[in-house]
């Protein structure tokens, strides 16, 4: 097992490799530069090349069965999926098979509307204390449900 760290907006690495550690789990966290390596035996920073999809397909190429990728792209998440791993976002979401779809295409509709000008701004409510506990226990718990099989 093996987790993936899209690293480079990522508000919840610390919580992460905490998780991680705790599962002794390996750990890559993955951006294009601009982090230290974590004070941590079980993680690897991963630095690639830069360009706009860089560390998404590193870790896409990569991701398989039993692995977990902490992402707030969703067309990663979609990317990880498909590779038979799992994926959450840093306010404890679980992308899966029932919920991908819809948040593709809610993503895609939202992009689509921003471009043509029929609408302004966007983006998420800021990240606070709240969405910190909810991404610890939702890690927790995919965790457990991997291990369980």
């Amino acid at each position: 097992m093996t987790l993936y760290i899209d690293a480079d907006a990522c508000p919840v690495k610390d919580e992460a490799i905490r998780v991680a550690e705790r599962h002794r789990t390996e750990i890559k966290l993955v951006c294009d530069g601009g982090l230290r390596r974590p004070d941590s035996q079980w993680a690897q920073l991963v630095i690639v090349p830069g360009g706009p999809d860089a560390a998404d397909d590193w870790i896409a190429e990569r991701i398989g069965p039993g692995d977990i990728c902490v992402t707030a792209d969703i067309p990663l998440a979609d990317r990880c999926l498909k590779a038979g791993g799992a994926a959450i976002d840093p306010k404890g979401r679980a992308f899966d098979a029932d919920n991908i779809g819809a948040l593709l295409a809610s993503r895609n509709l939202m992009s689509d509307l921003r471009s043509s000008g029929m609408m302004e701004g966007g983006g998420h409510k800021p990240f606070g204390p709240k969405d910190r506990s909810a991404f610890l226990d939702g890690l927790e718990r995919l965790f457990q449900k991997l291990k369980r099989g």
